[in-house]
């Protein structure tokens, strides 16, 4: 028996990934009594600016961004009830092909076995139980999200630690909700065309190939407040604009396949912490 809190440890690639992706897992288990620990890679430099100024147009000023965004994700860590936000400061990459994909310094210009040996001290800090990160394409192929899972397992291999191990994904019934919802939301929308149905299409999993079911439901609020925390970056808009009601309906069940595991504990599973506790 140890005295030592049960630790999840959340990786993530840029101020608000947290809230998305699981922000309901973060904010239920610190309700059990559960030490969340957040790592967020990037310092977000790429996002919105004021007004919804994007990089590279006039006005545009990547440290004051930075600045504003850890701002905004100190906000969300607290909604959320955080225990402990680590942040790696990694210059953000921008999305594939933008030129801040090679700008010295940034995440995905980071050796990974320097990322990772960073990742590595604070796992040996925390000593996790339950670590969360993003599968090899990042889940929808963003290189800091590619690079975050890159460092994650990397980390993993330098420590002698042997905690459960979760990629997030989502069961390709809700990503298909999720269209209607979209479509709902924005009348006349087109119908995507071949190649971008087929690219969403291929996003998440197959209903049963998800290995871990999360009900969040009961702090889904929480999770639309942190979400909120977030004021500068435009694309959460959709997001909110669903209502909280709404938004718990669609967004209160997190998702996972889990990749490393040593307590034998059975799949399906509802819970992250099954066969620890």
């Amino acid at each position: 028996m140890t005295d030592r809190p049960l630790t999840l440890m959340a990786v993530h690639a840029h101020p608000d990934d947290e809230a998305t992706g699981t922000g309901g897992i973060l904010a239920r288990y610190a309700a059990e009594g559960i030490r969340t620990v957040l790592v967020t890679c990037t310092d977000g430099r790429c996002g919105d600016g004021p007004g919804g100024v994007k990089p590279g147009d006039p006005g545009h000023d990547p440290a004051a961004v930075a600045l504003m965004r850890r701002q905004e994700l100190e906000a969300s860590c607290d909604v959320l009830k955080v225990s402990d936000l680590e942040m790696l400061d990694y210059a953000d990459s921008g999305m594939t092909g933008w030129p801040s994909n090679d700008a010295p310094g940034s995440f995905w210009q980071t050796p990974v076995q320097e990322g990772a040996t960073r990742l590595a001290e604070l796992m040996r800090h925390y000593r996790p139980d339950v670590i969360v990160t993003y599968d090899e394409n990042g889940f929808y192929g963003h290189p800091d999200h590619i690079q975050a899972h890159r460092i994650t397992m990397a980390a993993l291999q330098m420590t002698a630690l042997t905690p459960k191990v979760y990629w997030t994904t989502m069961p390709r019934s809700i990503v298909q909700r999720f269209g209607e919802i979209m479509r709902e939301f924005h009348e006349g929308m087109p119908e995507p065309d071949p190649a971008e149905a087929a690219a969403m299409a291929e996003i998440g999993l197959p209903d049963d190939e998800v290995t871990t079911w999360v009900d969040a439901t009961a702090f889904s609020g929480q999770k639309f407040d942190a979400l909120a925390a977030h004021a500068s970056q435009g694309e959460n808009i959709f997001f909110l604009k669903m209502g909280k009601e709404r938004f718990g309906e669609l967004m209160g069940m997190e998702t996972f396949v889990r990749v490393q595991d040593a307590t034998g504990a059975a799949i399906p599973e509802n819970d992250l912490f099954a066969g620890l506790r």
